[in-house]
Parts: C-alpha cells; sequence; structure tokens
C-alpha cells in the first residue's frame, strides 16, 4: 500500500492519495478543488483513482471530489449521514470497502458536523488486525480537535456536537491501538480549530499523551473546554459546506470565465456595476498606487482565507495582479468558491499607468517616527487588527481593538475625522484593513511597516494585557 500525504499550507489542508500496488486502484481522500495533482501522480504510479472519499462536507474549502469524479469516473463515497444532491455511496457506520490489500473501515465520528466519518486504514500485507492509519478529517487534529461551533446556523447546537464529538473521540478514535497513525484534515493555520499543531502526522498513543482535548474529562467539562475561545468563523464557511453537498459547476469552468482579460475601462464599468477589485500584490507595491476601491490581500499571505473573509461569496470580482499571477490567484479564490470573477486587468496595474484619475495610495509608517508622534498629545487613532490573543499578549497603549474580520461590520466604532495608523502582527492584515477603510471613506490611512513585529524590534513599550 502506498499512503501519500498532500498538504497545501496556504489553506493549511491535507488530502491523502493511497494506491493498493497490486491492483493499481487509486482511492483519494478530502481532494482540493484543482485536482491535476492526483491524476498525475496516479499516472506515475501506474494507478487508476476509482473512488474518492469525503470525511465531510467541509466549510473551509471547496473539495475536488466532482472535478476527479468528472476527470475519471471515480465513484464519491461518504458517511451514510450526509445526504449531498450528486450521485454518491453512503458508507454506513462500520461498513469496509476492501481494494486489493488495502481494506479501508468507516467509523460514524459526528461532532464537528453530523455526518463526520473517519477512515480506519488496514495494509493488508502487513495486518489484518492492526491498523496501519486513522484518517481523522476535521474529528481529530494533531494537538487539537475539531471546532463543533459551525452549524449553528442551522439549527444545530454547538453542545449538541460537543457532546457527540467527545463520544466519537472515544468511543471511535482514541479506542485504537496505540502505534496507529493519525493523519488529519488540517494543520496549524486552519480556523477549523484553535491549537493545531505545526506537525501533520502523529499516532494515537503521542495523542493520549499531548492533546489537551483528548485528556480525561467528563463529557460536560469537555464540552465547555472545545466551545470557548474559537476563532470567527469566515464569512464564506457557511456557503462551502453548502456547495459540497451540491452539484455545482467545476474548477475549469469557472476559471474559463475567470480567466477574460479586461482593459482598465471595462474594468472601471464593472466596478460601476458594483464588482469588487482584488488586488493580489504585495502590500508595498499596494501602497505605492493602485485603482481606488479596491481591496489588497497579497499573494504572500493567507490569500484564499481573507478574501473569503472580505468578499460576499456570491459577490462579482475582478483581479488585479503581477502578469502572469493572475490564473494563480482565480485558482485560490476557486478553491474556496469564490466562483463569480469576472476577469482580470491586462497587464496588471501598469495598465492603468496613464490614468492617474482613477489612482489611490496609502501612506506607511515605521515604527520609530510613530513612537515619536504617540510621544506628542494628538487624536491619532492607533487601530489594531489583530486577533484577541495577540492582543492580550501585548499592545500598544493607545490602541483601538477591532479584529479584521469584524472590521466592516463595526466599521462605526472607528473614529471619524482623524488620521488613523492601522497595525497588525507583520504588516500584511493591515494593509488589507487600511484598503477596506478607504473603501469605506476614510481619507488619513496610514500602514505601519512590519507591524507589532517590527515594534518590538525597537524596544519600545508595549502593554501586556492581565491574565
Amino acid at each position: 500500500m502506498i499512503l501519500e500525504q498532500h498538504y497545501l499550507a496556504c489553506l493549511a489542508q491535507a488530502s491523502y492519495l493511497i494506491v493498493d500496488e497490486r491492483t493499481k486502484t487509486a482511492l483519494v481522500v478530502d481532494p482540493r478543488r484543482d485536482v491535476e495533482l492526483y491524476l498525475e501522480r496516479a499516472r506515475e504510479l501506474g494507478a487508476e483513482i476509482r473512488y474518492v472519499l469525503l470525511t465531510h462536507f467541509h466549510a473551509d474549502f471547496v473539495s475536488g471530489h466532482l472535478e476527479l469524479a468528472e476527470a475519471t469516473g471515480a465513484e464519491i463515497l461518504l458517511g451514510a449521514a450526509g445526504q449531498p444532491e450528486y450521485p454518491h455511496r453512503g458508507l454506513e457506520a462500520g461498513e469496509v470497502l476492501e481494494v486489493g490489500d488495502v481494506r479501508i473501515e468507516a467509523r460514524a465520528t459526528p461532532g464537528h458536523t453530523p455526518e463526520s466519518t473517519s477512515y480506519v486504514i488496514f495494509d493488508l500485507t502487513q495486518s489484518a488486525e492492526l491498523p496501519h492509519a486513522v484518517l481523522t478529517g476535521d474529528t481529530l487534529f494533531i494537538g487539537d480537535v475539531g471546532r463543533p461551533d459551525l452549524m449553528s446556523s442551522v439549527g444545530v447546537t454547538a453542545q449538541e456536537l460537543g457532546g457527540a464529538l467527545y463520544d466519537s473521540l472515544h468511543e471511535q478514535i482514541m479506542s485504537l491501538p496505540d502505534e496507529t497513525l493519525v493523519y488529519p484534515g488540517h494543520g496549524a493555520g486552519s480556523m477549523c480549530g484553535k491549537n493545531l499543531s505545526t506537525d501533520t502526522v502523529s499516532t494515537i498513543g503521542q495523542q493520549r499523551q499531548l492533546n489537551y482535548a483528548v485528556q480525561p474529562m467528563t463529557k460536560e467539562a469537555f464540552v465547555r473546554l472545545v466551545t470557548a475561545g474559537q476563532p470567527e468563523a469566515p464569512r464564506y464557511f457557511g456557503h462551502d459546506a453548502q456547495i459540497n453537498k451540491q452539484q455545482h459547476t467545476s474548477l475549469d469552468s469557472n476559471l474559463d470565465k475567470a480567466l477574460v482579460p479586461l482593459s482598465v475601462d471595462r474594468v472601471l464599468s464593472l466596478c460601476d456595476a458594483a464588482a469588487r477589485i482584488v488586488d493580489a500584490r504585495d502590500p508595498e507595491e499596494f501602497a505605492a498606487g493602485h485603482l481606488t476601491g479596491s481591496t489588497n490581500i497579497g499573494l504572500g499571505g493567507k490569500f484564499a482565507t481573507w478574501a473569503g473573509t472580505v468578499f460576499e461569496p456570491e459577490g462579482a470580482l475582478v483581479i488585479v495582479a503581477p502578469p502572469g499571477q493572475e490564473r494563480e490567484v482565480a485558482v485560490r479564490l476557486g478553491r474556496i468558491g469564490l466562483d463569480h470573477v469576472v476577469g482580470y486587468l491586462e497587464g496588471g496595474f501598469a495598465a492603468a499607468a496613464d490614468r492617474p484619475e482613477f489612482h489611490s495610495g496609502i501612506d506607511r509608517i515605521l515604527p520609530s517616527v510613530l513612537a515619536k508622534v504617540l510621544e506628542r498629545p494628538n487624536d491619532l487613532v492607533v487601530l489594531d487588527v489583530r486577533g484577541p490573543g495577540e492582543w492580550d499578549a501585548g499592545h500598544l497603549e493607545r490602541a483601538l481593538n477591532i479584529p479584521l474580520p469584524a472590521l466592516e461590520r463595526r466599521i462605526s466604532e472607528v473614529p471619524a475625522g482623524r488620521g488613523i495608523v492601522v497595525v497588525c502582527k507583520s504588516g500584511y492584515r493591515s494593509s488589507l484593513a487600511a484598503s477596506l477603510l478607504a473603501r469605506h471613506g476614510f481619507s488619513e490611512v496610514r500602514d505601519l511597516v512590519g507591524g507589532m513585529d517590527a515594534w518590538d524590534g525597537t524596544d519600545l513599550l508595549v502593554e501586556a494585557s492581565a491574565t
């Protein structure tokens, strides 16, 4: 048996390719939407992809199950509790799929979602009794467990799912032998948990020792623990969970519509009709000049997650990117179901060089300069857009904290008519926040170069919240 993990760092998402070497049959578990890497790898191994397995209806990305089924004729399998629109086979709890020398046992593990299913993998050339691995999806992570609070909008409470998650962990997963490898659906950086490790593989025994959420405790204590302190879910999560249940158009079909070159005049016309511009350049380039009203989300950071946080899932988008990177931007948007891209500015921002009447810029300020400004009485607003944990660890004494995911919802809390300096950890989120403020009519906005990372390096005083 070959079992490969394919990790997509920008979404902190893991998918798996399993190949039975005797029959040259391949299975893919939780594929990302751009599926060419699985097709290419199967060709390299001389295998045919015949099955696509889903652990659950993902909220943080659009799975590539339909793309793989279309490309290969593979059968889609998922837990029997899931009822999608497309043809599939529902696996009952305990049902076994045998493919040559590979045995896959489906274990119903509700908790993160009602239909969550984990797959216990046996390599029959090694042992028919001892499992080789378990693919846990978003039920058990390395160092954490899946959050149970994402379905409140459809009437399933976090307490109900939290109780189910406790039972699933202890009865279905932690009952496996200590040597069993644990392959989760996500790693550090995912919004599907709050304490995920940077490791992407572990064992049941290691998790029994090190994972805070599977230590001995009552179900009531567990539910309180896993429902507390969860980060705010991005706007697109509910949208993606619904897409993954539905029959929908393929990524390639959407890319055909997205990768249309547009003139400056056409871009401006689309913006007049309510399209949003996503400018994927680095913050430095964006600050130097951009089309007025653009939103800056650089490809160098968590591009897809932040795009899904600030844009409406059904809203029309126009791409501005360094020439040659338009497809990469469109693919990353498509991975999270932002499928209404209507084209890109041909030639990038340079194509608008002779249209300065449509240009804007954002001033940037060095930490040393800001420190001197703050030493004097003034009405400058320092807006810190980091999350609660980052804020509690240390912040500027005079700062106002509005985490970036909540900024547009709480825009009325930002004082109008005053200069604003936006602060984050590194300068990535602050550039995005500054572009949103400018879009909402704030004219005196500056971005702190290097964020709090650079500020700390100046040995200037920050205030740590009391614990």
